[in-house]
């Protein structure tokens, strides 16, 4: 399997890519093609063009959850679509892997909007819908998460913003990852881990059967977090042994040199691409 960033909050030195406060990963494995998350803008099209990635035979795209660093670029995407149709271009009609909430708005102080732009009527014109809480096997060795369960008591606990319709803070129940099954362990890709880094570790070891993990990419949300989150970020790390992490996106400087004191962090940026 390769994984290649199209968007992040860095580039890699000496590439030549744009880059904002949002995330995109391009997946392929064989035959298989996935787009997870989109970014903000339609920075992930421009780089992939750039890189040499076709977009236009996707097989899924899969959103992390539903705020707007993650799911705005669907918008532009769309637009490229027609585009094609437009000059008689051949594309997929790829399904849309996501929890059934990623597809709602969110409001925040000062903010109307911070969620989907597109109602799920509307996108299912253009996409299969796959909307679920569940684990879904998009291949043998490509899950799904689902709504992850918040088993611990130091993170996934912090709102940001409230849903459409709703008073209350909304605590982002929708955050899931993909986990990637190796011979060599699980590959766990987060979006912005709401839902808190560790339990959604905790839940790929449990729905992959397997305690080995062999890399974590994408963001932590680790921003500025409470000491009582850090601490136990680390203390979990510490004994969870990854053979690297790729910590990036909604990280920030401190907790990346907190978690380098016992884990190996890895640089990350547009342009990265690894192999497992």
């Amino acid at each position: 399997m390769q994984l290649t960033v199209l968007v992040d909050n860095n580039t890699l030195i000496d590439r030549y890519f744009l880059a904002e406060p949002g995330l995109s990963f391009l997946i392929e494995d064989e035959d298989l093609s996935v787009l997870f998350d989109m970014g903000y803008s339609d920075i992930f099209i421009r780089n992939a063009q750039k890189m040499g990635k076709n977009l236009t035979s996707l097989d899924y795209i899969v959103l992390s959850h539903s705020h707007l660093d993650h799911t705005w670029g669907i918008e532009p995407y769309l637009r490229y679509l027609t585009e094609l149709a437009i000059e008689n271009h051949p594309f997929s009609r790829p399904a849309l892997v996501a929890h059934p909430e990623s597809l709602t708005g969110v409001s925040a102080d000062g903010l109307r909007e911070i969620g989907s732009l597109i109602s799920k009527e509307r996108l299912a014109k253009h996409f299969d819908l796959h909307l679920s809480k569940e684990p879904q096997f998009l291949t043998e060795h490509l899950i799904f998460l689902g709504e992850i369960p918040r088993t611990n008591d130091f993170e996934g606990t912090l709102p940001f913003g409230r849903k459409d319709g709703s008073n209350e803070d909304d605590i982002v129940i929708e955050d899931s990852a993909l986990v990637y099954k190796t011979p060599n362990g699980l590959v766990i890709i987060t979006g912005c881990s709401h839902a808190g880094i560790c339990n959604i570790i905790d839940y790929a070891k449990k729905v992959c059967k397997d305690q080995r993990i062999l890399d974590i990419i994408g963001g932590f949300h680790l921003l500025s977090p409470p000491k009582r989150q850090l601490k136990g970020t680390i203390s979990y790390f510490k004994n969870l042994h990854p053979t690297m992490v790729h910590a990036c996106h909604c990280t920030d400087l401190s907790s990346k040199i907190a978690l380098s004191s016992v884990v190996n962090i890895e640089e990350v940026g547009v342009g990265l691409s690894l192999q497992y």
